[in-house]
């Protein structure tokens, strides 16, 4: 795959793996987690963006579509989704950046040359470059591509997963990647099923592998309460952890913050988050000493 779908790029990172990272954020996942703070990654393709309170109706962008799709009513504008082309020709005509499309195509030639402008930072701090988003392996053509490309210029490579995707496809990745952040949500099938759409049987069998071929891996375990804080989740968590093959896994903890809300209202769509809510400090412990009972040191964030 010459291009890959990419709908953010950080800079200055140091949450995302060791050192100083540049993260990119591949568009598309398989998963539809409730709680997911980036909506704006799940589709595979690119997406147009309205924030209404920016908007200050000035007609610029329906006077600029070319498809007759942008429209003024009395509520403001609105997007005829059968006649967008996507065309980006509104967003780049606003004057208050209220509508912007989510998502770019990216040769792994330009992500390189924006990565070289970062070099001695990852080289000073010991860092790199994080493949995040989304799921990098929903691309996994042009993530190889990028990894391969990546390893030669010596740049330490970190790919954040789901870890959903076929084994032959982890694995090919797995030859090119110095890092996996590994998300593990729910162990328990029904329950990850029921607040992520999808089955875990796979994710949990590519971690167990990953483990067995030596690969670097760290868990992350974003922790929402009122999803998978219970002790019971926890604790299957931490007993299959401490079973995985080779040396005892470190544990990254990401309490859960309802920051996504104004995403979902730029894209016209909405999530029920109720029961859920961010862990208080004393949760946090309890999680920290269940990890430790069973072996594993589990810190905050990445």
């Amino acid at each position: 795959m010459e291009s890959g779908l990419i709908f953010d790029i950080k800079r200055y990172c140091i949450n995302d793996g060791p050192g100083i990272r540049a993260t990119i954020f591949f568009k598309g996942c398989p998963l539809h987690c409730r709680w997911c703070h980036n909506p704006e990654s799940i589709a595979p393709q690119i997406q147009k963006l309205h924030a209404a309170a920016r908007c200050i109706s000035c007609d610029v962008c329906v006077k600029g579509c070319p498809g007759g799709a942008c429209v003024l009513s009395s509520g403001g504008i609105v997007t005829d989704p059968a006649l967008c082309t996507l065309c980006g020709r509104c967003a780049a005509a606003c004057p208050t950046l209220a509508t912007q499309l989510s998502g770019r195509s990216y040769r792994v030639a330009e992500l390189l040359a924006l990565l070289e402008k970062e070099r001695h930072l990852f080289d000073s701090s010991g860092g790199g470059v994080t493949c995040s988003g989304g799921e990098p392996l929903l691309q996994a053509p042009f993530l190889r591509g990028f990894l391969r490309a990546c390893g030669r210029q010596q740049i330490h490579r970190a790919v954040d997963t789901s870890g959903l995707a076929p084994w032959e496809v982890v694995e090919t990745i797995a030859a090119h990647t110095d890092l996996f952040l590994y998300d593990l949500k729910l162990i328990n099938c029904e329950r990850h099923r029921r607040y992520t759409g999808v089955d875990n049987t796979l994710i949990l069998a590519n971690l167990q592998q990953l483990a067995v071929i030596g690969a670097a891996v760290q868990i992350r375990l974003p922790l929402i309460g009122g999803v998978n804080l219970d002790d019971d989740n926890i604790e299957a968590t931490a007993r299959f952890v401490a079973g995985l093959a080779g040396e005892k896994k470190e544990v990254n903890l990401l309490p859960f913050h309802d920051v996504a809300r104004g995403k979902d209202l730029k894209l016209g769509q909405e999530r029920d988050l109720t029961g859920m809510y961010t862990p208080t400090t004393a949760d946090l412990e309890g999680v920290i000493a269940i990890f430790a009972a069973h072996g594993l040191t589990a810190t905050f964030g990445g």
